[in-house]
């Protein structure tokens, strides 16, 4: 329950990075809640879903050496958008760039708690 906590609240805190980062392009109506259940639903997303999707195309993420979960990253986001009306990406170039964020924002909480 912590782990999915803990992977909650990345994922809220890449979606604000990546909206501040990408400020035109991801409307949030500048509401915390809009980010706290964007990031909820992501986790989820990702807890659930994104494994399959990763089973189903692990042929395309070993030709492609691993870059294909940028791809899968970007659908997820672009999931989230659809299920949550409230958080807005205006394409998906720009769910590729923030699961991009979102992706390297994980890595780098990950890596601080390991070392804890």
């Amino acid at each position: 329950m912590l782990r999915f906590v803990i992977s909650w609240f990345v994922c809220s805190l890449g979606i604000w990075i990546a909206s501040a980062l990408l400020d035109q392009r991801i409307n949030y109506s500048s509401k915390l809640s809009v980010i706290i259940i964007s990031g909820l639903i992501l986790a989820i997303v990702n807890t659930i879903i994104k494994p399959l999707i990763i089973l189903l195309s692990l042929p395309f993420i070993l030709f492609t050496l691993g870059l294909f979960i940028i791809v899968i990253n970007g659908l997820m986001l672009t999931l989230v958008s659809a299920i949550y009306p409230s958080l807005q990406i205006s394409g998906f170039g720009t769910a590729l760039l923030a699961g991009m964020v979102i992706g390297l924002v994980n890595y780098l909480v990950s890596t601080i708690l390991d070392r804890v």
